[in-house]
């Protein structure tokens, strides 16, 4: 199941690699009842809107992945670089409790410096169909833009 997921996520990463838009890949670190640390590639289908998919896994030896489209908008008026997000989308969740499915939502800030980094916070409230019903909580995201 780990090899699925993961062939997955690359084949659609190297798929938008080879597309003229902009992408981001790195890491987005979670502060939840699980303690989350997630790859996390975000695909941009325009400067307004962008696709994001997570790979990741928890310190109670679960894995899951989650896509998101999110919407977003300048925040320059605060300072060149900054922007904010929202988006929903679904999850799989694979734990000790078994296969659960999931509808999520995404609100978070991130800013972008002159080089290529992002740093994000947001929170990322879910629910699971399943013995994990609810979860959610707060990341850091760190990523490279090319």
């Amino acid at each position: 199941m780990k090899k699925i997921i993961l062939s997955v996520f690359l084949s659609i990463s190297l798929i938008s690699l080879a597309n003229a838009q902009q992408n981001a890949l790195g890491l987005r670190l979670g502060f939840n009842k699980f303690g989350v640390a997630e790859a996390s590639f975000q695909h941009f289908l325009s400067d307004v809107n962008r696709l994001e998919i997570n790979l990741g896994l928890d310190t109670g030896n679960g894995i899951h992945i989650s896509g998101l489209y999110q919407w977003v908008w300048d925040l320059s008026q605060l300072e060149q670089g900054f922007k904010w997000y929202a988006g929903a989308g679904g999850g799989l969740f694979l734990h000790e409790d078994g296969l659960n499915l999931g509808l999520l939502g995404n609100l978070g800030i991130e800013y972008t410096f002159e080089f290529p980094l992002q740093l994000s916070l947001d929170i990322r409230p879910g629910f699971y169909f399943g013995k994990t019903n609810f979860l959610g909580g707060a990341a850091l995201g760190v990523r490279y833009k090319f």
